[in-house]
This record gives structure tokens, sequence and C-alpha cells, in this order.
């Protein structure tokens, strides 16, 4: 029986993909999932036409349906599309094309089909932190260096030299290892961890930790898939930023090498080719290199360049920083701000000498923000980083715009009336624990102003005596960190965390 070829409305969608995918397949915004049906520049479009300014899709590099890449897969879709054991020269100009954007020693190429090697092959969750200690945990062959984080981590902003102190704790994990009688054979990182929290590692890291890494016989990988190809603005590749001398020995891409459409790569040496090789196995890729892949991967390349989007990148992060800069002035939440081009992560805090992540308030940030039509979302060990990660035609107006809310969402101005205000409630008064007093309560916490209306008893002198039937209404106040809303103190705090599942 044939499929039903007319649009599903969102909610019959969201039925079929419960019924049709494993829950291990996950959305984002799971409590109201969007449904994305168009995307254009910087911009999405759900099933209603309603626009969101996408902050976060790194993998659209040049644009969502960027006319050009569309066109070239199109041409080259309509002529061939075959496997890299052909000759066929889209593979080789493509080659050549990214060979002249890195360094001269990065010349051997290899293609794949798919984006990160942080996957979900065994082998490669193994070298996934944040993978294998939701799983088996640490296997002994794979060892953790501490993240070069100058803002929780080992070393700080304080430390006169961060690169250093970094260094040499990569250096004591390889003595360790050795001390257990294991060889080191590559140091993988990502040259802007992004899973990690947005992290801009010192300058000078890298550099001195490849020195330990090859004097052990190791080699030095630099993860370029999020944060490659212009991103950073300042230079094509991020691990450029750790100066111009410094060249790793393996450089992998992905995602936005291919504007969406499914190609990565990997670049390396010629010595780390030649021993590869020496193995006499063989290396093949169904897909990997295939001529539409690479007309497209050409035609991302040329993009970047005929529009100037590295230089671009440049000047509108550099904007974003500003004026997100100004916002950590003005709103202690926000911890710190750090990033490079069109990679930014916000971080947000709970208590500035602690720096104890703000977890449920960046998600709930997170959850405002796509109300008010932007798509972000958080990253780190304690999901509270915001992280900007658009694609590379984000504007100057976009940030103005984007930030303007955020800064709305984060000095209390009134959100809409909702129509779910004054819906009643029947849980009891001792309902998760919830403390109160008088007729009112509310919270200074995530900017969320609860006020609980008493549907009085006769004998109601007092508080909410009548525990089977209140009201609420749901009021966007900001984060009045001193304890007031406007003029009028708070009552005792009655936090919105508590109402999780009841809340509307």
């Amino acid at each position: 029986m044939a499929a039903d070829p007319a649009p599903h409305g969102k909610a019959a969608t969201l039925a079929r993909r419960r019924r049709l995918l494993s829950s291990s397949c996950r959305l984002f915004f799971p409590e109201d999932p969007i449904k994305i049906v168009r995307g254009q520049g910087q911009y999405m479009y759900d099933e209603q036409g309603a626009e969101y300014i996408d902050c976060i899709n790194n993998v659209a590099h040049v644009g969502h349906c960027h006319p050009l890449v569309v066109q070239a897969a199109h041409e080259q879709n309509q002529v061939l599309n075959t496997n890299s054991r052909y000759l066929h020269d889209n593979i080789l100009d493509f080659a050549q094309k990214l060979s002249e954007t890195l360094p001269e020693e990065l010349c051997v190429f290899y293609f794949l089909n798919s984006g990160a090697y942080h996957g979900h092959l065994s082998s490669l969750i193994d070298i996934s932190p944040y993978k294998f200690r939701d799983l088996d945990g640490q296997k002994e062959w794979v060892h953790v260096a501490p993240l070069p984080d100058t803002y929780r981590g080992l070393y700080r902003e304080d430390h006169p030299n961060p690169a250093e102190a970094y260094a040499s704790e990569v250096k004591r994990v390889v003595s360790s290892a050795q001390e257990q009688g294991r060889q080191i054979a590559a140091f993988f990182a990502e040259s802007l961890p992004s899973v990690g929290g947005q992290i801009v590692p010192p300058a000078g890291y890298f550099p001195e930790v490849a020195e330990h890494i090859r004097k052990a016989g190791g080699v030095f990988v630099a993860d370029e898939i999020q944060v490659g190809f212009g991103r950073v603005g300042k230079h094509f590749w991020a691990f450029q930023l750790q100066g111009e001398d410094f060249v790793p020995d393996i450089v992998t891409m992905g995602k936005s090498i291919g504007n969406g459409h499914p190609v990565a790569c990997v670049a390396t040496t010629q010595a780390v080719a030649r021993a590869f090789e020496a193995t006499g196995v063989e290396y093949f890729n169904t897909f990997g290199g295939n001529p539409v892949s690479c007309a497209v991967g050409l035609a991302v390349l040329d993009v970047l360049e005929k529009e100037q989007l590295q230089a671009h990148a440049a000047c509108v992060g550099s904007f974003l920083m500003e004026l997100l800069q100004q916002q950590k002035a003005k709103h202690p939440i926000i911890g710190d701000i750090r990033g490079v081009g069109l990679f930014i992560g916000v971080d947000l805090i709970k208590d500035e000498a602690t720096r104890m992540p703000a977890t449920e308030e960046a998600d709930y940030l997170v959850s405002r923000m796509k109300e008010n039509y932007i798509l972000l979302s958080t990253d780190g060990p304690g999901r509270n980083v915001l992280k900007f990660k658009p694609p590379m035609c984000f504007s100057l107006d976009n940030v103005q715009h984007v930030v303007a809310k955020l800064d709305a969402i984060l000095t209390g101005k009134r959100k809409a009336p909702c129509p779910a205000d004054h819906v009643p409630r029947t849980q009891p008064s001792s309902y998760n624990g919830l403390v109160y007093s008088g007729e009112g309560g509310g919270t200074a916490e995530l900017g969320i102003l609860w006020t609980v209306q008493e549907a009085r008893s006769s004998s109601g002198e007092g508080g909410l005596t009548d525990p089977g039937h209140f009201y609420f209404c749901l009021c966007w106040w900001g984060f009045p960190s001193t304890g007031e809303v406007g003029a009028e103190p708070l009552p005792r705090a009655m936090h919105a965390k508590l109402w999780a599942g009841v809340a509307p």
C-alpha cells in the first residue's frame, strides 16, 4: 500500500516518529519539538511558516540550502556518481583546493562519507570521554588529559602560564602510561573543544603537547570537524590559533565541509601516509570521495572565498563578543564569555565564587529563546554553556536581535500573556516540598515569579487553607538577585523547578 503523500501535521509527525524510530534518536526541545520543513541562509522555517534564527547549526556552514552548493550537487548528480576506484577529476580538484588552505606538510588526503570519528563504533566511543563515561567506562589503553579550561579548570585565568601548566599535565599522563608498559599512539583534541564547553585552549598549548607526544612516539590529531573552514575568522583552521609554526600530524574534517551533505576528510603528512601504506592494508570507502560529494565540497570552498565568509566571521563574531561582554557586565548569571570568530560560549553560573554551573537556568533560557524564534543549545559537562555556532552568513542585524532578546529575558521584560494563566490545579499544598506563606509566593531563580492565588475557604486566614483548589499564573520578571521584583520584596522563595512536570 502506497504511503500517503500528503504532508503530516506536527502532532502526526511526532506520533509517527515515536512509532518508527528509537527513543535513543533524540530531538531538540523534546517537550515541544519543532517541525522544520525548510531552511535558507541562517534561517529555518516550521510547518506553519514561522521563521527561526539558527544560532547553532555549524553543519550548514555557508547557509542552509546555499544555491551554489545545491546547484553543484544537482549538476553532478545528473552526470555521474560512483566510487573513487575510477579516475575522476573532482576528487583531485577537491584535494588540491584543500591543500592550498593547509600547511604544506599536510599534503595527503583520505575522503570519507560522514562527519566525525566520535561515532558509534565501540572503538570510537572508547576515545570519546563524554560517551564512554555513561557506558562501560574508560579502557586501560585510553588516557584522558585535563581539559585546558582557564575558566573552571585546574589552571585558570590568573595562572602565569596556563599553556605550559596544562601541557605538563599531558606529559604527566604520558609518563604514567609508559610506567604501565604502554606506548603512546596518538593524542586526539578538538582544536577548540566544543562538547567540553566552547573552550579556547591557551595559545602555545598545542605545540608543547605535540612535543611531549612526539617524543613518546605518538602523533598529534587536530579535530577541525566543528571549528574549521574559516569559522574562527582569524585563520582558516582553528589549530592555527596556536601559532604559525604549529602543524598537526593529522587533521580531521567533517560536517561543515559539505554544508550538510555527508562529506568528511582526513589530511596528513607523507610520513604518516607512508607508514599506513607499509602495512599493506587498502583504504577504501564506498562513498568517500565520490564525484557528487567532491563537487559539493568544492562549491563550499568557492562560496567561502567569493563571499569572504572568513572575514565576515571575524567581523560578526567580534561584534557578538562585544555585545555579550556588555551583557556579562549587566547580568551576574553570566560568568564567562569566550570564543573566537563565530564560535562563542556563554558560561552561566549560579555563584561567582564557586562558578557552579547554572544548568537549569541555561535550559530554561534556551527554551525561552526558542519561544522568541531563536534556536540556541547548551554544551559543556554541566550543560550550562550557551553555544553560538551559527551558519557563517549570520549577520550583524542577527547579532543585535539575538542579544536584545537575551537581554530582555535576563532583565525581566514581561512575557506576553499566557493563555494558560489561571489554570486550576489540584495538587496539595505540600506538593514536592513546596514552601510558601501568606497569599503568594515568588522566586528569584531563573526569572520566574510564581504567584499562587488562593481559592479561599470560609476560614482562610493565613494561607492556602484549602489545598485542594488553587490557581497559578506565570509572569516573566527577570533575575532579581536582590530579592526584589521591581520595588516589591519577594515573599518566601517558591522555586519553579519544584514544579517540574506540573507547570504547563
